[in-house]
């Protein structure tokens, strides 16, 4: 596709991708191999699933059609944390209250898994503790506040509330009335803890791939899948490749989209200024629907999110634009210049669930995806709970997997321009709030 095409091209001129060395290439499969489990995806999702089903005895191939780390895993906004893209409602309207109590520990479990991981297999990826969410206007200040209420009353896990008298001391930006701040979430180098995941697999004997798209798959007692130059032969599959299985599995793609999420890096800035400005050192995200990310990078860059494009098109002048967001949030970063700008997909779901879930007519293919730009966390955990379910113990797989999820409307014509118009309502009610 060339939305995908033109997405690789952006993802690599990443700021990550200059400052993370690749120690290694994976050779492409060459041949026919049988294993016990074949994963379709190098990115968090498949290297957290190698990772866990290595431990558990399991010999593993997993197939990357272009490098561990291209997709979204090595080159997103690098803040891990609490809860999923959608709100606990969601959950609790499908699943009720216990169940969706049950979901949001599995998220906080997520953010100790990344802690625990870089402790064991010695990865440096500039983890830094703390997340701070902020809300711009009364009105949205007071449904922070009340979240946050809710989630330590009901849910267990308290964060601390910040009002605008005391904001200033958290983050120097005039254009928020409120703020929350959570200690377990925190924030990393993507593409780092990407490569350090891809080298503790294959140390545990899992067999990588790159250059390795899959292009047929034939379900059976051993589902077959092959390549351009070998296949794979496996009792049990996993498909985490999301937006960019590209097909291979048509009932999957009709329940996400491809949205696209862009970032800049400023040049380096004086540490002093940038302990000013934020001085918390969190990653920061705001409340609104279309949303502004950023965080300052272990080298004093700040990394800014905010553009979205729901039509696959890059949008132009993303640099100039986004250094005007930027700008937008700290005055004091008008003359910093950007030197890099870059993006690339996310699959995003209806109701922004996570889309956990079995083949029904092949419940030895699994599948994760619909992590709506909310994964760097959760596609650990997404990892963890296949293998254990694939190894005996789905219980806390076959939670998620009980969540309903629709096809986006207009089929494939009409879904990208009805998702166009939907964004665009939702960017006035953010105008307006």
């Amino acid at each position: 596709m060339h939305f995908l095409r033109a997405d690789q091209d952006l993802s690599r001129r990443s700021y990550y991708a200059a400052t993370a060395t690749r120690e290694t290439s994976h050779a492409r499969l060459e041949g026919d191999r049988h294993c016990d489990v074949a994963v379709v995806g190098g990115g968090l999702a498949g290297l957290s699933a190698a990772i866990e089903l290595a431990d558990r005895g399991l010999s593993v191939t997993l197939l990357e059609a272009r490098r561990i780390g291209d997709g979204a895993s090595g080159r997103n906004g690098g803040q891990a944390i609490h809860g999923l893209a959608c709100d606990n409602e969601v959950i609790e309207a499908q699943l009720g209250l216990d169940a969706a109590r049950q979901v949001f520990g599995m998220t906080i479990e997520a953010l100790d898994l990344i802690r625990g991981r870089c402790q064991r297999f010695a990865i440096d990826c500039e983890w830094r503790d703390g997340y701070l969410g902020v809300a711009i206007g009364e009105r949205k200040a007071r449904t922070l506040l009340a979240h946050a209420e809710h989630l330590g009353t009901v849910y267990g896990h308290p964060l601390r509330t910040i009002g605008r008298q005391e904001l200033p001391q958290w983050i120097a930006s005039p254009r928020y009335a409120a703020g929350v701040h959570d200690p377990r979430s925190g924030h990393l180098h993507p593409l780092k803890y990407t490569l350090g995941l891809a080298r503790a697999a294959e140390s545990l004997g899992v067999s990588l791939h790159e250059d390795s798209a899959v292009i047929e798959m034939t379900p059976g007692r051993r589902t077959t899948l092959r390549t351009a130059h070998g296949s794979v032969s496996a009792s049990q599959v996993l498909l985490a490749g999301n937006v960019y299985l590209q097909g291979l599995v048509p009932e999957l793609r009709s329940r996400i989209m491809p949205v696209g999420t862009y970032i800049v890096a400023s040049e380096p800035v004086d540490p002093a200024l940038a302990q000013r400005l934020i001085p918390c050192g969190a990653a920061v995200c705001d409340t609104n629907f279309v949303l502004d990310y950023f965080r300052f990078s272990a080298d004093h860059r700040m990394l800014y999110g905010g553009r979205v494009s729901y039509s696959t098109a890059t949008p132009a002048n993303l640099a100039q634009s986004m250094q005007r967001r930027m700008t937008g949030t700290f005055k004091e970063l008008a003359d910093c210049k950007v030197d890099f700008a870059w993006g690339g997909f996310v699959d995003i779901t209806m109701n922004r669930a996570p889309d956990f879930g079995r083949l029904d007519a092949h419940p030895s293919i699994y599948y994760v995806q619909g992590f709506s730009g909310h994964g760097l966390a959760l596609t650990g955990m997404a990892g963890k709970l296949v293998a254990e379910a694939m190894t005996g113990d789905a219980a806390r797989f076959d939670t998620f997997a009980r969540l309903r999820h629709h096809a986006f409307p207009g089929g494939a014509l009409l879904r990208t321009p009805a998702l166009v118009l939907g964004m665009a309502w939702y960017r006035l009610k953010d105008a307006l709030s």
